[in-house]
C-alpha cells in the first residue's frame, strides 16, 4: 500500500463519518479557547468543560484576569491537573495579551508561543480552529495514531507534524487533526485498540503487520 493509498482510504473514511469535525472543547470566543487548551493539557476536555462555565464567567476578558491574582484564579481550576502551575500560566498569559497584544489574542505562531504556557500544540489549535489557518496540533492521541497507522512517523510532535503536512492539502491540516485525535480518543486508544471496529484497519500499518 502506498502512503497516498493510506491517506487517501482514511481521509475518505474520517470525512463520511464526520464531515465538519471541530473540537469537543466549549467556547465563545478566542480568550475562552485559548484558556481551555492551556488547561486541557494532560486533562481530559470533560473535565475542562466541566469546570470552564465559571471560570469564563469569572474572567470574561484578559482585562479582567489580568487585574487579578493566581491565588483568585487558583479555585475556579483546582480540580484539573497541576492546577498551580496552570494558574499561574493564565494571569500571565492575559497579563501579556493586556501589555502586549491589546488584549487581543494574536493570530501568528511567533506570537502564541511567546505567552507563557502555550506551546506550539496549542498555538496550532488556535491557528486552525479559530484563525482557520492551515495548522496540524500535535497531542498525544495525534502522535499516537499517526505512529501506529503510518501516516507520519516519528519521534517528536514536531517530527509527526512535518510528515503529516507532507500529505494533507492545507483545507484538510485542522479537519485533520480532529479526526485522527477523535479516533484516538474513541477507538485507537492508548491500551487497547478496537482494531475490530475500527473503520479504517484496512489502511493501518500496525494492524497489517499483526496478520
Amino acid at each position: 500500500m502506498t502512503i497516498k493509498e493510506r491517506y487517501d482510504g482514511c481521509l475518505d473514511y474520517w470525512r463520511s463519518q464526520m464531515p465538519s469535525p471541530t473540537t469537543e472543547l466549549h467556547y465563545d470566543n478566542p480568550f475562552q479557547l485559548l484558556m481551555a487548551v492551556m488547561l486541557s493539557a494532560q486533562c481530559t476536555d470533560k473535565r475542562i468543560n466541566q469546570i470552564s462555565p465559571a471560570l469564563f464567567e469569572a474572567f470574561p476578558t484578559p482585562q479582567v484576569m489580568a487585574q487579578s491574582s493566581v491565588e483568585e484564579i487558583f479555585p475556579y481550576i483546582k480540580s484539573v491537573s497541576y492546577p498551580n502551575s496552570k494558574a499561574q500560566h493564565l494571569y500571565d498569559m492575559a497579563c501579556m495579551l493586556v501589555d502586549k497584544f491589546h488584549g487581543q489574542v494574536p493570530a501568528t505562531m511567533q506570537e502564541l508561543t511567546q505567552l507563557p504556557g502555550v506551546g506550539r500544540k496549542t498555538a496550532n489549535v488556535m491557528l486552525g480552529t479559530v484563525f482557520n489557518q492551515p495548522a496540524i496540533p500535535v497531542d498525544t492521541h495525534v502522535f499516537r495514531v499517526s505512529n501506529r497507522i503510518g501516516l507520519a512517523t516519528g519521534k517528536t510532535p514536531l517530527e509527526v507534524e512535518t510528515g503529516l503536512k507532507k500529505h494533507l492539502s492545507p483545507a484538510d491540516q485542522i479537519k485533520a487533526h480532529h479526526w485522527i485525535l477523535l479516533h484516538g480518543r474513541y477507538v485507537c486508544k492508548a491500551s487497547k485498540p478496537d482494531c475490530l471496529n475500527c473503520g479504517v484497519s484496512r489502511f493501518c500499518k500496525t494492524f497489517n503487520q499483526k496478520k
